[in-house]
């Protein structure tokens, strides 16, 4: 018998002697452990805890032995270097989830970095403009962690000054028409199918000849989700703000006002079939 022949024939006995697995697909909600999200201050509530070779579930629940105990160890451990991301820093009512054409999120998001624009900058910024690809995740109903914001706007991501012309900016609203919104501020935008219908910007009709002031990201300047927003631009000014260095403080606002985290969408994106 060959080399390869014999590699096969002991193949075929270890495949005859395997054990029959079966697979289920069980729900990914706590329901065997009671464990849920942790905050600065309730990692043994959260987690449960574990002594020895068991481990001692938030619900109640034992398990002996395996490596569940072990694993449950190294995530309670690693809490301590965790405790900054976790702590609260603010309410949210409801979950907010991120929602096409248009949603609280992404209305939040656009206006937060207009209004930090401007700040930044040291002049009225007319319209923002982010990727629904740069918002990674939801916000959560009850207690927002500095960890959700960040994970929310993980990259590093950074603010810009874009002197645009409103020739140039007309064509990137009509990509967005054309391959889906963005997430946008300053302004309002009508779409019909895959048409670009209409657009205003500070609530009057986006004028070609003028040079608007967009904020963005450096992401956008030069090609990232096929987005070339330095194209054309009369100066693009990259600052060292973060995006997420701006959104933290907006969240944190709420609650040092005593407000839960809410925000109404305004019908900035409008599409019709």
């Amino acid at each position: 018998m060959n080399k390869a022949a014999a590699l096969l024939a002991a193949f075929l006995v270890l495949a005859s002697c395997a054990p029959a697995y079966r697979w289920k697909e069980i729900p990914a909600d706590a329901h065997r452990t009671g464990v849920k999200a942790t905050t600065a201050d309730n990692v043994t509530e959260a987690l449960g805890t574990v002594e020895g070779a068991a481990y001692h579930a938030p619900n109640g629940a034992e398990f002996q032995g395996g490596c569940t105990p072990e694993v449950a160890r190294l995530l309670i451990e690693a809490q301590p270097a965790m405790r900054e991301l976790k702590q609260v820093i603010g309410y949210s009512p409801k979950a907010l989830m991120r929602t096409s054409p248009e949603c609280e999120l992404y209305d939040f998001a656009a206006d937060v970095i207009l209004a930090q624009g401007s700040l930044l900058f040291g002049e009225k910024m007319d319209v923002s403009i982010l990727n629904k690809g740069g918002v990674r995740t939801d916000i959560p109903q009850g207690e927002i962690l500095l960890d959700d914001i960040i994970s929310m706007f993980p990259f590093k991501n950074y603010l810009c000054l874009i002197r645009i012309p409103g020739s140039r900016l007309r064509e990137v609203f009509t990509q967005m028409a054309e391959t889906g919104p963005q997430v946008i501020g300053g302004a309002r935008i009508a779409i019909e199918g895959n048409r670009l219908v209409s657009v205003e910007i500070g609530g009057e009709p986006l004028d070609d000849e003028r040079i608007y002031n967009l904020v963005s990201i450096d992401f956008l300047l030069n090609g990232g989700d096929h987005y070339f927003l330095s194209k054309g631009a009369v100066e693009v000014v990259r600052s060292e703000m973060l995006v997420r260095d701006a959104i933290i403080p907006a969240v944190k606002r709420f609650a040092l006002e005593s407000k839960p985290f809410e925000y109404p969408t305004d019908g900035r994106v409008h599409i019709t079939k």
